[in-house]
């Protein structure tokens, strides 16, 4: 059965989706940015500020799913520039460097709100 997942430890989300869904066995979240739980859009810090925020979203909306990042099995990571790609998988190493998801990075053609990055996963549930 579906749930909706929902933290205000991360941002809301800003249009008709969910921060994530679950079955009880497996969470998949929408994109997240880097865009704080407050509202404030970081979309002129660097790459690797951009990724740290958006990656630490991600790991609010896991926790609230009963999820960490030890339990991500996949992850999409959307860049606005495939140029990025090395300032932001440098961040990237840093929240998972044991063990790692499976991973595809892609360029965007256009990210929500002029973002350089925006991340999905897809995790297991204990």
């Amino acid at each position: 059965m579906k749930e909706t997942v929902h933290t205000d430890d991360a941002p809301a989300a800003v249009g008709a989706y969910s921060q994530a869904t679950t079955n009880g066995d497996l969470v998949f979240t929408a994109g997240q940015i880097p865009l704080t739980p407050d509202g404030d859009l970081r979309a002129d810090a660097p790459v690797s500020e951009q990724t740290e925020l958006a990656l630490s979203n991600l790991e609010a909306v896991l926790a609230e799913a009963g999820a960490g990042l030890g339990d991500v099995l996949k992850t999409t990571v959307f860049l606005a520039d495939i140029d990025d790609f090395e300032e932001m998988n440098a961040t990237y190493a840093e929240f998972f460097d044991a063990e790692p998801p499976a991973r595809s990075a892609v360029q965007a053609g256009a990210l929500p709100k002029g973002v350089a990055v925006e991340i999905e996963a897809v995790a297991s549930v204990e």
